[in-house]
């Protein structure tokens, strides 16, 4: 056979472990560690956990009505009254809390600005404070000047007055 031809060869080919080599590599520096795993498992048997739970409330809520519900039917001419009442009390108790926590919190502002801790927004205060004043002050020489002209006035209007 003949020997072929030096300018007809092939030009040679890659070796299949050094791209096999550097495809894996890639493939391992994407990969997540032993840490992201652990958190990936953790994740999903919680989730898991989880969902179950949901599934099982779920059924019992369901069961526990449908055995329930001739007895709370027979029964609701007490527990309307009974959850009504109920109701405003615990409504009322919470609303007097909160009103109190809202009085004290107060107070305490009040107690700190007035020792000049200079609680959070007494620059505001203290901002309209004189703005108070200052509009006070203006109104007042305003009433002076004007009452002045009606002086004068009533004077110019009745001389002998």
């Amino acid at each position: 056979m003949a020997e072929p031809n030096p300018s007809q060869q092939r030009a040679p080919r890659p070796s299949p472990t050094v791209t096999a080599s550097t495809f894996f590599q890639k493939i391992q520096s994407y990969a997540p560690n032993s840490t992201q795993l652990l958190g990936l498992l953790t994740l999903f048997i919680s989730a898991s956990i989880l969902l179950i739970l949901t599934g099982i409330t779920l059924t019992a809520t369901v069961v526990g009505l449908i055995f329930f519900l001739p007895l709370i039917i027979i029964s609701s001419p007490i527990w309307v009254p009974v959850g009504t009442v109920l109701f405003v009390t615990v409504a009322g108790f919470v609303s007097a809390c909160g009103f109190g926590v809202v009085v004290a919190a107060g107070l305490f502002w009040m107690y700190r600005y007035f020792k000049g801790l200079h609680p959070p927004g007494s620059d505001r205060v203290d901002y309209a404070r004189t703005r108070i004043y200052d509009t006070a002050n203006h109104v007042k020489d305003c009433a002076m000047e004007y009452g002045g002209y009606l002086q004068s006035k009533v004077k110019d209007a009745a001389p002998g007055a």
